[in-house]
């Protein structure tokens, strides 16, 4: 490998300008495709197999209205008083014209919504009153047939009486037919009457049945008590727009467009805002704290390096590394679905790892020249030996990225995708276009002071001594101990997607969450889908009787405030419920309530229930990931475990590099949950609000830092292990490789940290995770891991840390990490036996 490299090396050197224009052709290619192909990014996040998944394919197919994805357009006067008619015509006129826009299937007029709430309560209400009046009316013509029967009892009695006396007298024939007469008109009587109390019992029977079901009417509307489009003083109204397409492949145009109708058709003294559904903001690729970051960067590398010119090669090598990377990636957004945070990770990853990996070829290359190497020669070797060492250690974040698509989560996948592919192309540029500028710029790589001591050595550096073994062990306790106190906070992360109260103050969807929040309830925010598989459907007489029992049993539960039924499939077999929480989306109650509807049993012994909506959704992406994390975490390992036996010929390096990874990982997610979820220090990155983790950053972050921890080791441990290879005893040899690589591993980490913490100060909370995520991660695993901990593990280890079997030994391939190829052909590689530097 370092022989290659160095070909390649030497290669650049003297086709410098070929080379450089080669890069400029490929940017041009790369920046030509995104301007020609590139498409919009999105900025939903989609799991297949989830819970709510099946829910909602579920009701595409039987109620596909309510299966497409929702909008919130949020009215509200400027003054805070109630909206006049010509404003409620205004809004009902653009909620009415927003149905014909291509891919809305229904938007909900608040007004229209309001009157309809308002006259289904009058109805019940008119027909609770004709129920009372009709009671009446039947107890009153009950009385009347009582009455009736009573007299007919009393004419039955007289007849009777003067029937026997008649009979005891001897009467003839004529006045016993007389009597037979009177007793067919009381008979007639009594059957009218009887005919009567029967169509009176039917009336009663009919008024009864109406009762019971103004009963479950009445007991329906008092569920929904809680469910409006129109806050209560009248100064604040909803219009809720249903699309055609489901929430997760909602087009980006589709969005806009409906933005821009109800932007557009603006109304004198109301402000109307819009919901993180339709309206959550692409983050900016580049901003001012990135920027920062970079120029924060620049300053290191003038301190490392010494001259403007030399900081300046690794920017322009990143830079050129991340134009070329990122456009390229985004070339494909037109034809696959790309979340919007995809580009801006690439952008981090690029510009990070391009500098570094540049600073490592050219801090080599520089210590040759000042050492006496001719300029090409030095490039060459520069780039066998440190480039040897940015092959890999780029090869490590790149499987470990690549490996995102193991876990079956499909935007993850892609983000990994071009994440690797930036770090790819980062590798190339550092070992190409690198070492073509250093051709170039030639000895004005070095300030004219440092020019003067070409080829005179330093004979004044003090030895090189191992460090004491007490001071070996008290640095193993200390780190570990103050990594695991650290870790603490991560026991208690939740995870989950941001909502608009994690948008800037300043957005749209920031605004609406608020005023929906204040004028209908936290809630509001986030209300549930809730579905009832009914078996063999219900009858439509039984259907309201269905409706409230499954509306009471989902009242019933803690932490909601209100139920409604909003559609009823053609047969009867599935019935789709709104249910409002007490607490917004991200709220631990909210989760909690999801899980408690899932896992209740059936209702009427065969109802089956489901959840869906976008706070449903967001837990099962959020469960989903945790579910994978153990499965990516051991892929990735296992992998990197292999690629560094190989390259250190060791077993424990690998295995010590990797469980100090571990340590600084969990300390990671600890201060990510005290700032992002606690608030412990939120104010001072201008963090507005709290709340669950990013679902996919702890995957994110496995991977990426897996990577960079990797690259530290690498350039340490290489440097170790060519001291030792050279003839040092084992502990010395961590000494002078600790000392030989310390200052481009202090200047690579400090340079990471900016340029990921300038990402900190982002508007998009979700970017802002990621960047403190990265930055405190390569923070803590370089300064604490493999600044501290690292060195004196090897230092107790001594030449068991370099063991290997012998048959394994054997097998495995010689990557030539320590040049020694180069070492047999080349004696500038290094300078007494100690490394130069990595």
């Amino acid at each position: 490998m370092a022989s290659l490299l160095y070909r390649l090396g030497s290669f650049a050197a003297r086709r410098a300008w070929a080379v450089v224009v080669a890069w400029v052709v490929v940017l041009g290619l790369a920046v030509g495709a995104f301007f020609a192909l590139g498409g919009t990014l999105s900025n939903s996040f989609d799991i297949p197999g989830t819970a709510s998944g099946a829910v909602i394919d579920e009701l595409a197919e039987k109620l596909p209205d309510t299966s497409g994805g929702t909008g919130t357009v949020v009215y509200q006067t400027t003054d805070g008083a109630a909206f006049t008619e010509a404003q409620k015509k205004a809004i009902s006129a653009a909620a009415t014209s927003a149905e014909d826009l291509d891919g809305v299937a229904a938007v909900v007029d608040p007004f229209d919504a309001q009157q309809q709430q308002a006259d289904q309560a009058q109805k019940l209400a008119d027909s609770s009153t004709q129920l009372a009046d009709g009671r009446a009316q039947l107890d009153s013509g009950q009385t009347q047939l009582d009455d009736g029967r009573t007299q007919l009892a009393a004419a039955q009695q007289q007849l009777d009486d003067a029937r026997a006396q008649a009979e005891s007298s001897g009467a003839g024939p004529e006045q016993l037919a007389a009597l037979d007469a009177q007793q067919a008109q009381l008979d007639a009587q009594t059957a009218a009457l009887q005919q009567q109390q029967d169509t009176l019992d039917t009336s009663r029977a009919d008024l009864e049945t109406g009762a019971a079901e103004l009963d479950l009417g009445t007991t329906l509307l008092g569920l929904t008590d809680g469910i409006g489009v129109v806050s209560a003083d009248g100064s604040t109204a909803i219009v809720n727009v249903s699309f055609v397409d489901p929430r997760l492949e909602l087009s980006e145009e589709i969005k806009q467009a409906t933005i821009a109708h109800f932007a557009d058709a603006s109304i004198d003294g109301v402000q109307v805002d819009f919901g993180t559904d339709i309206a959550q903001g692409v983050p900016e690729i580049f901003g001012v704290g990135e920027a920062v970051g970079l120029i924060f960067a620049a300053i290191v590398l003038i301190v490392m390096l010494g001259s403007l010119i030399a900081a300046a090669l690794p920017i322009v090598t990143a830079l050129v590394g991340v134009g070329v990377g990122v456009t390229a990636s985004l070339s494909f957004s037109g034809v696959v679905d790309m979340a919007s945070v995809t580009p801006v990770l690439g952008v981090m990853l690029g510009l990070a790892v391009g500098i570094d990996y540049s600073l490592f070829i050219v801090n080599r290359h520089r210590k040759q020249v000042i050492a006496g190497v001719p300029i090409r020669e030095s490039i060459g070797l520069a780039t066998g030996t440190s480039g040897t060492a940015v092959v890999f250690a780029g090869s490590t974040v790149i499987v470990a990225l690549l490996a995102l698509n193991v876990t079956g989560v499909p935007f993850l996948g892609l983000m990994g995708t071009v994440g690797a592919v930036c770090v790819a192309v980062a590798v190339l540029v550092a070992i190409t276009l690198a070492p073509a500028i250093l051709s170039l710029v030639g000895v004005r790589l070095l300030r004219r002071k440092t020019r003067s001591i070409i080829g005179h050595r330093h004979a004044g550096d003090k030895p090189v001594k191992p460090m004491s073994t007490l001071r070996a062990v008290v640095t193993v306790l200390v780190s570990v101990v103050a990594l695991l106190v650290v870790a603490i906070p991560a026991m208690s992360m939740r995870l989950g997607l941001p909502d608009g109260s994690s948008e800037p103050a300043d957005s749209t969807s920031y605004r609406a969450f608020q005023t929906v929040d204040e004028e209908f309830g936290a809630g509001a925010n986030g209300p549930l889908l809730v579905t009832a598989t009914i078996p063999g459907g219900v009858s439509d007489d039984d259907l309201l009787a269905t409706q409230v029992d499954i509306g009471q049993a989902l009242a019933d539960q803690a932490d909601v405030v209100a139920v409604a039924p909003i559609a009823t499939s053609d047969d009867n077999t599935l019935i789709a419920f709104q249910v409002l929480p007490a607490e917004g989306p991200n709220s631990a109650s909210t989760e909690q309530l999801v899980q408690h509807i899932r896992a209740l049993p059936p209702v009427d012994d065969d109802i089956v229930l489901g959840v869906a909506g976008q706070a449903a959704i967001n837990i099962d992406i959020s469960e989903a990931l945790s579910d994978v994390l153990p499965i990516y975490l051991v892929v990735v390992v296992g992998l990197s475990l292999l690629i560094m036996i190989v390259v250190f010929r060791s077993l424990l390096v690998p295995v010590i590099a990797t469980g100090g990874f571990v340590l600084s990982l969990f300390a990671t997610y600890g201060l990510i949950v005290s700032v992002f979820q606690f608030g412990w220090g939120a104010s001072l990155i201008g963090l507005n609000s709290t709340g669950p983790i990013l679902s996919f950053l702890p995957v994110i972050l496995v991977g990426i830092l897996f990577g960079l921890a990797m690259d530290y080791q690498l350039f340490l441990a290489s440097g170790m292990r060519e001291a030792y290879v050279h003839g040092s005893p084992a502990r010395l040899a961590v000494a002078q490789g600790f000392r030989a690589g310390r200052s481009v591993v202090i200047a690579a980490a400090l340079i990471m940290v900016s340029v990921f913490g300038g990402f900190i100060f982002s508007e998009s909370t979700i970017i802002r995770s990621i960047g403190f995520g990265l930055a405190f991660g390569v923070l803590l695993d370089a300064f604490v891991v493999r600044m501290l901990l690292m060195p004196a593990l090897m230092h107790l280890l001594g030449r068991s840390a370099w063991w290997l079997p012998r048959w394994l030994d054997r097998i495995l391939p010689n990557v030539d990490m320590e040049g020694a190829a180069l070492e047999r052909d080349h004696p500038g590689v290094t300078t007494g036996g100690t490394p130069l530097a990595s």
